[in-house]
């Protein structure tokens, strides 16, 4: 039995050891295969928001396959997103919160498996874009942190000695085109299944069922077996999900990630302010700005109001709430949809419509301030009006597209690439490669995006950044002329 010295001294010491993990020992390499489950708890809110920053990098990984990004732009890009929503330094950073980094982006690994575990197919997508995300990291990580974390795990590969080797010489030397340096590689050896890559390339010496494989291309072990590692995981997830549907809190937002490579993840736009170009747009400016600036979901929308002079309710609160967060004052607001719907007296529409213009701008009701919709509850919708991209026919959306985007550069030689995209269900994908293509004369190049690589996944992000590349090139003819 303790004394009571002793029982404070032992509490001091588990104290001490349970700071030390803190500092770091949970999470020592900026590299990791997840083998452990967060043990620990979390909000709803962290629940979700460390998913989200994380689906949105996974979703532009996968937008970027469907782009034929090659590896180095691929790279570029997904750094980029890290940097921007999942930040990991490597443990020599100074001044930076690693536990915290480490902590964010093992949760909302573990948070994804929840979602994307229930069936082949997100299974599937989902350990594409971790496996690509973790060989982003593994190339940019410090060479010496990289070491240890190899160290840290048993990948059951064979170290070839100097006697296995030099017998071998003229093989090995065959195969990797480097006698030069043959003295210095090591090599080390692994089941020829495990790196069907190298095997595929004539990258690997293989005699009796083994690869004799050389530490440069020691990386494609490394990823077969995180690949490997999470297909497992994977399938174990998902034996255990009937247990998990039983939670109501957690049913709604495993569902709506499980949608994020559909659309992508919105950023910001959801919630801007909705007086951000209060001062420029105005009522009779909408149909200028439709016709320059909108995507094809908007444009459709405001096409249709025109033409109809009406529209249904969640096609108002559409694209209402868009022309809101876009910067139309509610005053201005009121005139334009009052000027739309002519067809009407001014009785009837101050009783059937003006009261839900107020409330979408947050002045009737609960006043709660309505953000505009982004690509994904477009997309997941399933009603009328919805995406262009998805609910046209392929014929509907080629002619449309020409009618619409014709004249600011789109061509039917165009064509074939967009609905390429379309074929394989990378909606946004096709909506900003038709981005791309219509501000190519403000030096917008395949790629970019609306910048930085990313893609659309949001309508007011779209007309925005359009606004905004013509707003520079104004000013830039302007200098010219001054």
């Amino acid at each position: 039995m303790f004394k009571l010295e002793e029982r404070s001294s032992a509490i001091e010491i588990k104290d001490k050891i349970q700071v030390e993990l803190h500092r770091g020992a949970n999470y020592p390499h900026r590299l990791n295969f997840y083998d452990k489950p967060p043990l620990y708890d979390v909000s709803i809110e962290e629940f979700e928001t460390s998913a989200l920053d994380r689906l949105r990098i996974l979703a532009e990984i996968e937008s970027s396959a469907a782009r034929n990004r090659t590896w180095e732009e691929t790279k570029t890009v997904t750094a980029t997103q890290c940097e921007k929503y999942l930040p990991l330094k490597s443990s020599n950073a100074v001044g930076a919160d690693r536990e915290s980094q480490r902590r964010i982006d093992h949760l909302g690994h573990f948070v994804l498996r929840l979602a994307f575990c229930r069936s082949e197919e997100l299974r599937r997508r989902f350990i594409k874009a971790e496996t690509t995300l973790f060989k982003v990291r593994y190339e940019t990580d410090d060479t010496t942190e990289r070491e240890k974390f190899l160290s840290s795990r048993d990948f059951n590969w064979v170290a070839v000695d100097k006697s296995e080797k030099e017998r071998h010489r003229q093989e090995l030397s065959t195969y990797q085109g480097r006698a030069d340096t043959f003295e210095a590689d090591r090599y080390y050896k692994v089941r020829w299944t495990r790196v069907p890559d190298l095997v595929d390339k004539r990258k690997v010496f293989v005699k009796g069922g083994w690869a004799y494989v050389p530490s440069r291309e020691q990386s494609s072990i490394v990823y077969q077996e995180f690949e490997a590692h999470l297909q497992r995981d994977l399938l174990v997830t998902a034996r255990y999900m009937p247990r998990l549907d039983e939670d109501t809190r957690l049913g709604g937002i495993l569902d709506n990630l499980s949608t994020g490579f559909l659309a992508g993840v919105s950023s910001e736009w959801s919630a801007a302010p909705a007086d951000a170009n209060a001062e420029t747009i105005r009522a009779d400016m909408v149909d200028d700005l439709a016709a320059k600036h909108f995507p094809m979901c908007m444009r459709n929308s405001h096409q249709r109001l025109r033409k109809d002079h009406h529209m249904k309710h969640f096609g108002r609160l559409q694209y209402g709430l868009f022309l809101k967060v876009l910067g139309l004052s509610i005053e201005e607001a009121i005139i334009f949809w009052r000027k739309s719907f002519d067809r009407i007296n001014d009785d009837t529409f101050n009783k059937m419509y003006k009261y839900n213009i107020r409330h979408s701008y947050g002045l009737e009701g609960k006043r709660a301030n309505y953000p505009a919709k982004n690509c994904q509850q477009i997309l997941t919708s399933g009603g009328d009006p919805g995406c262009p991209y998805r609910h046209f026919s392929q014929e509907n959306l080629q002619s449309a597209l020409l009618s619409t985007y014709g004249p600011l550069g789109l061509s039917s030689s165009d064509l074939y690439e967009v609905m390429n995209t379309v074929k394989g269900g990378h909606f946004h994908v096709a909506c900003t490669r038709v981005f791309e293509i219509t501000h190519s004369s403000s030096g917008v190049k395949k790629g970019e995006g609306v910048g930085g690589g990313e893609s659309v996944t949001h309508p007011n992000q779209y007309a925005a950044r359009s606004m905004e590349l013509l707003k520079a090139q104004e000013e830039k003819a302007m200098m010219v002329i001054t």
